[in-house]
């Protein structure tokens, strides 16, 4: 089948399963983070995904707001000594981190699928 032979997914939900950004049904993760070399249920090569530093940008920003908001919370309705944040605000930091890691570089290679975002290229004149 082409390309065009697959009904057009949605890229959020795609990539936050982890599924095919074509055809929705084989696994994107070989692992925790690698990518699967293809689909095996469609085929597609998922050697044009490259997310790169993208999902770990959003996970700092967005995982960073999370728990510096956890943290100052705590520090302003309880006022606890420095090892009561080491106890909740580190295990906090990591659960928010890890978990979005995956979601994320899911969602941003669906995303280059979706959009056939590929490297740039110098024209020649």
């Amino acid at each position: 089948m082409a390309q065009d032979d697959y009904p057009p997914q949605p890229p959020i939900a795609t990539g936050l399963a982890g599924r095919c950004p074509r055809c929705g049904e084989g696994r994107l993760f070989k692992g925790f983070l690698n990518l699967a070399p293809g689909c095996r249920s469609c085929g597609l090569d998922y050697s044009f995904a490259d997310s790169a530093d993208g999902p770990a940008v959003f996970v700092m920003l967005i995982g960073g707001f999370i728990v510096c908001g956890a943290a100052l919370w705590l520090e302003l309705t309880y006022e606890p000594p420095f090892w009561v944040h080491l106890l909740v605000t580190l295990p906090i930091a990591l659960v928010v981190c890890i978990g979005m890691l995956r979601p994320l570089k899911g969602v941003l290679v669906a995303l280059q699928y979706h959009h056939r975002a590929e490297e740039g290229r110098l024209e020649k004149r």
